[in-house]
């Protein structure tokens, strides 16, 4: 029980004897080769069988001496053995356990498994299996720490897709497509770290710029509006508003108008529009925690006004949370450009009523 104790969670453990202590246990060789069934060609009923031709040795332990480890069931008592297993399928996985090394044939000249007394036995001879005992292992641990690499590469290219996403990617990008039909499949190592390192390469790191003439912030990203759609720009100088700056209402008042159609009562101040804006974030499909996590890190009036402006340009933007999210990080690294996320929203045409 203390032994147990000390073993990583989660962790598989394989039971490899040391040098010196072959015979080889055939559960703990069983166990192993269920890691590493594809280095020897070996399928989970193939396994099964052996594990069925392993209950016929009386010993757990195996010997390495050849013809020392032979059992001679018919193919009708191994059927039974195996729940009834078709005596066509049973002989095709014998002859890939055959094929693989692991297990000899010992035939007599009827072919027919049986034993003598003297010494004299006709049927599976198991030894192989102890003799490749060193290469079984080795296998099952490069099998283990292969699907190990495997799994923490997937995580690396899902963590890296989400955070994309979440920072304004469009899903249809090629790049983000191309990550989650990879997720879907089982690919090489090679091909995973190759994907891992590409989608990785496409996060902004935001870094101090060198041998700058102004604020590092004037070539960081911003939100800039075009004809089609809301995008992100990189090196393109503007004038980023400071965390505690609030919009002037008259701006926001003549930017957006698309609210009135939901709410049709003027709202002239900040309280009016703080309550519209709380009220109109769930119609866009906007979390209650992200709108509150903005108006944190953004400040209740710049985060109504961010609201407002999506609600202009919703036709170019496709994931209203995830958008808001994107603005609230970048208000609170001070790079968010509120004036021209005005602009986008006075010029977005959504609707009749945005040129009234």
């Amino acid at each position: 029980m203390t032994k147990l104790s000390r073993i990583d969670a989660g962790q598989p453990v394989l039971l490899r004897p040391e040098a010196g202590d072959f015979p080889a246990d055939k559960w703990a060789l069983l166990d192993a080769l269920t890691q590493a069934a594809e280095n020897f060609g070996l399928t989970h009923r193939s396994l099964n069988v052996l594990r069925a031709l392993l209950s016929f040795f009386p010993d757990r332990d195996l010997p390495r001496t050849a013809g020392a480890g032979v059992v001679y069931p018919s193919n009708r008592v191994l059927s039974d053995r195996l729940n009834g297993m078709p005596e066509s399928t049973l002989r095709r996985h014998l002859s890939t356990l055959v094929k693989s090394g692991l297990v000899a044939r010992h035939d007599s000249a009827n072919r027919k498994r049986f034993a003598r007394f003297g010494g004299v036995a006709f049927g599976f001879d198991l030894s192989p299996l102890a003799r490749s005992a060193a290469e079984v292992f080795d296998a099952a641990e490069e099998a283990v720490q292969r699907r190990a690499q495997i799994s923490a590469l997937r995580a690396r290219i899902a963590a890296a897709r989400q955070r994309l996403l979440d920072d304004g990617l469009p899903s249809d990008d090629p790049l983000i497509e191309d990550a989650r039909l990879s997720l879907r499949r089982k690919l090489s190592t090679d091909c995973l770290e190759t994907l891992a390192n590409a989608v990785e390469g496409r996060l902004t790191i935001d870094a101090p710029a060198k041998e700058m003439s102004a604020t590092p912030h004037q070539n960081e990203r911003h939100i800039q509006d075009t004809d089609k759609s809301i995008s992100v720009s990189k090196n393109a100088p503007v004038k980023v508003s400071q965390p505690s700056e609030a919009p002037a209402l008259s701006d926001v008042l003549d930017s957006c108008h698309e609210y009135q159609a939901l709410f049709p009562t003027p709202a002239p101040d900040w309280p009016a529009l703080h309550t519209v804006a709380s009220r109109l974030h769930g119609m866009m499909g906007i979390d209650q925690q992200v709108y509150v996590d903005a108006k944190r890190r953004m400040g209740a009036e710049r985060a109504t006004t961010a609201v407002l402006c999506i609600l202009e340009m919703l036709g170019s933007v496709k994931s209203p949370g995830a958008y808001l999210r994107a603005l609230s990080a970048r208000a609170e690294s001070g790079l968010f450009n509120m004036q021209g996320m005005l602009k986008a929203a006075k010029t977005a045409k959504l609707s009749a009523d945005n040129f009234v």
